[in-house]
């Protein structure tokens, strides 16, 4: 049963965005035109198997091996790969869910950095779209594909979670703790090209800086 939820969901990420197509003419801007099956496709591979998800889950398995928590994987490197599995797994079910679903109305998952110039602006704009996604039409909307994947997929995790974390509750605060994990992984895509980029100005200044030399005394000194 749990090797036929998450295949099936997984499945059906894969069915609904092949069959998506962009209805928007050419002329417009690729920031203009609604995301099409690849792009959905690359989102769902990115934000599961990507640089970004796999590190969260090296963070989170070892946050809970050195707490043992869930106490029935143990504390150490088998209770690790345990805890980095069951991660993973909650994480492609929620990924395909919301690609798969949101495929039906159009919703977009991707996170598009804000165009404010103020840092107010930008943190706002990335607390409101942790809840509010782009349409087809570039619209805003409720993330309903977003609430029903991170909910569902938590709930539907507790048919593989050990006992001591398959109830409603924990289900319901894991639910709270990913809308957190998306507000923080928004928060990463809008500030942290900034960053990189002053750090790579920084560092590109720093090698153009001129070099003194010691020139030699003149020709008329050194007959002195």
């Amino acid at each position: 049963m749990v090797r036929f939820s998450v295949c099936f969901w997984i499945c059906a990420a894969a069915s609904l965005v092949s069959a998506q197509t962009t209805l928007l003419p050419a002329g417009f801007s690729s920031s203009d035109q609604p995301i099409t099956a690849k792009q959905r496709a690359d989102w769902f591979a990115l934000n599961t198997f990507g640089p970004e998800s796999l590190t969260g889950g090296v963070i989170s398995a070892g946050w809970g091996t050195l707490f043992n928590k869930p106490s029935e994987y143990g504390p150490h490197w088998e209770g690790f790969g345990k805890r980095y599995g069951m991660r993973l797994t909650g994480v492609s079910v929620s990924n395909a869910m919301e690609a798969s679903i949101g495929a039906i109305w159009g919703e977009d998952p991707r996170y598009r950095r804000s165009r404010s110039e103020s840092f107010k602006g930008r943190v706002g704009h990335v607390v409101k779209t942790t809840f509010l996604a782009e349409n087809r039409h570039g619209q805003l909307m409720p993330a309903y594909a977003r609430y029903i994947a991170i909910s569902g997929s938590n709930f539907i995790s507790n048919a593989w979670r050990p006992d001591s974390e398959a109830t409603a509750g924990n289900a319901a605060f894991r639910t709270l703790l990913g809308f957190v994990g998306r507000m923080s992984s928004n928060a990463f895509q809008e500030f942290w090209p900034d960053v990189r980029h002053r750090f790579s100005h920084q560092e590109g200044a720093t090698q153009l800086l001129p070099t003194t030399k010691k020139l030699p005394p003149p020709a008329s000194d050194q007959n002195h």
